[in-house]
């Protein structure tokens, strides 16, 4: 019988956000051993998914769907492999995952605001804007709709107040969020009103000044003061 107390250790040190420690513990620990190889599959993947490397993440994500019973946990991992199949190219399987998810019911407003990425990504516009809808109608407070919405708004000059005010409510409810903060700030650059962009865009660098699209919109905020 697999003992639980074996993997202790390493599921504090998860807990407590030390993911590489974590993902140590759990990689030395003899084949042998009598933990449960699903238990450790659960937290190599999400220990991988913290520390950004997604394509070793999926190999133990998909352990974790394909042979466990039926789950919080495969509900769980179901949705963030169809979010890495998504923002990896691989839009059939994030779609196939987000179907079985949605035939469970689970947490239907995030289900449908991945769909909602998903349909984006696939330049349909319409159908983003639907989903995203539906997840608002579901949880009003969804931060990733309500981020989505306002920015995919933004993007197609589409009523920007309404932009303007779904990328504000997702701030207040994810103030260091720097996907946030990043479409606030476009937002603005789009309403014409630079130094209010200028803030917030600037405030997302300083979170996230690794990520390539919040350095494009500042780029390309600031080309357009020096045309002004």
């Amino acid at each position: 019988m697999a003992d639980k107390n074996l993997l202790t250790t390493g599921i504090e040190l998860y807990r407590n956000a030390r993911y590489s420690d974590s993902l140590t513990f759990f990689l030395s620990l003899p084949s042998d051993s009598e933990a449960d190889n699903n238990e450790v599959a659960y937290y190599l993947g999400l220990c991988y998914v913290k520390l950004g490397r997604y394509e070793d993440a999926m190999l133990y994500l998909e352990q974790v769907v394909t042979s466990a019973s039926h789950n919080d946990r495969v509900l769980q991992c179901r949705f963030i492999l169809a979010i890495i199949y998504a923002s990896s190219g691989r839009k059939r399987l994030a779609e196939f995952e987000l179907s079985k998810l949605k035939e469970t019911g689970y947490k239907p407003d995030s289900v449908y605001a991945a769909m909602a990425f998903i349909a984006w990504e696939q330049n349909d516009a319409e159908k983003c804007f639907n989903y995203y809808q539906r997840s608002l109608e579901i949880n009003s407070e969804n931060v990733t709709a309500l981020n989505g919405m306002g920015y995919c708004l933004a993007c197609e000059d589409k009523d920007l107040t309404k932009a303007l005010s779904m990328c504000k409510k997702a701030v207040d409810i994810a103030p260091d969020s720097a996907a946030c903060l990043d479409s606030l700030g476009f937002v603005y650059y789009k309403l014409g009103l630079m130094n209010d962009a200028r803030k917030y865009l600037e405030k997302a660098e300083q979170i996230d000044n690794e990520n390539e699209e919040i350095a494009a919109h500042i780029r390309n905020m600031l080309l357009d003061g020096e045309r002004a």
